[in-house]
């Protein structure tokens, strides 16, 4: 299992940190640092980046928001952090904060540092020595459904946990603050959806199905195995979306990302973890799993479908556009205007019918 361990690689060059002066920062505030750190960058992520930090045996995580203009209240790395601290006694997944850095004169951000959780993390395709069979796989996704199940029980009346959000209204909230998002998102020549978030608009519940604690970006890329056991999930990574609101907004998200073997051919090649896989949830059963578990309604989930994959459409989008306006010159991006397409019909797909496509 340790060859399948999520491992940091070398800084790309636009995403260098100034060495000395972290340094300097880092053994003023966490005690027992010595030696030169050498300093690493996870890859998988494409929003806020994550780098290692090694003091000999010592290890531990630092996020920072990307270069460039970003969208309001976007990549708040000092809230993300002030969440995690606040969630931490609640939720024994989150992992420990370290320190918290509001000087841009230290790296040029905002910053925080985290405690580094070692495990395996799913990223497209499940790597053949991790030694699930179809029916360990769908224990693993159930493990998985299970532990968001568990964060939408976290006790919300806790002050330092209702402070994360505002509550009743999300749904609302969430709908005009994303179009608004896409809006200041646009690019020269993209479609700009206006059916699909009319439909948006006029489909929204009037009401949360029920208020709690809800990660905003629940997928098995964010999710930590532990190495010796891979149906055990050690840890929950990136907190910064997390807030009070609709757990069936939280499970739509999530499921933006269910890409199955029989999809369509434009959907399939979005895939970037193994929902695909034999003993997998289907995305039906995932959401009758969800109801049977937490005895919330089910019953009609288009909206939820499809805002998850707007949403997920409008951070493409904006990733593109950063991209487009040289903010990061990372090739990877140079593709996001064709997920945004993919998104975009999708969403259409499912407004035809009313709920997922066959």
């Amino acid at each position: 299992m340790s060859a399948m361990i999520d491992e940091a690689r070398a800084l790309r060059a636009e995403d260098s940190l100034d060495v000395v002066r972290l340094d300097a920062y880092l053994k003023g505030v966490i005690p027992g640092l010595a030696g030169v750190p050498e300093i690493r960058q996870f890859h998988g992520g494409a929003s806020n980046l994550t780098y290692l930090i090694t003091y000999g045996e010592r290890a531990m995580v630092l996020r920072r928001p990307p270069p460039g203009v970003t969208g309001a209240g976007a990549h708040d790395m000092l809230r993300e952090a002030g969440v995690m601290a606040a969630l931490r006694d609640s939720y024994p997944y989150v992992p420990a904060i370290l320190a918290r850095c509001d000087d841009p004169a230290v790296i040029g951000t905002p910053f925080y540092v985290m405690e580094r959780l070692v495990g395996v993390i799913l990223r497209r395709d499940l790597p053949a020595g991790l030694g699930l069979d179809a029916a360990g796989v769908r224990a693993l996704c159930m493990t998985f459904l299970d532990r968001l199940i568990e964060l939408h029980a976290v006790d919300t009346t806790r002050p330092e946990v209702a402070a994360i959000g505002k509550g009743e209204g999300y749904v609302a909230r969430q709908v005009s603050g994303w179009t608004g998002r896409w809006d200041r998102a646009a690019t020269e020549g993209v479609d700009p959806y206006g059916d699909v978030i009319a439909w948006l608009r006029a489909h929204q519940p009037a009401r949360e199905s029920r208020l709690c604690v809800i990660h905003n970006d629940y997928r098995f890329d964010n999710v930590v195995l532990d190495p010796a056991d891979p149906l055990h999930i050690v840890g929950v990574l990136d907190w910064e979306m997390a807030t009070i609101g609709d757990p069936l907004m939280d499970l739509g998200g999530s499921l933006a990302y269910w890409v199955e073997a029989d999809d369509d051919a434009d959907f399939r090649a979005l895939r970037r973890q193994p929902t695909h896989a034999e003993g997998m949830l289907t995305r039906r059963e995932a959401i009758a799993y969800y109801g049977a578990r937490t005895g919330i309604d089910v019953g009609d989930f288009a909206f939820y479908e499809v805002f998850g994959l707007f949403r997920l459409m409008v951070i493409a989008q904006q990733i593109y556009r950063r991209y487009v306006l040289g903010q990061t010159t990372n090739e990877q991006f140079a593709g996001f205007g064709e997920i945004v397409r993919v998104l975009g019909a999708r969403c259409r797909r499912l407004i035809g019918t009313g709920g997922d496509v066959p």
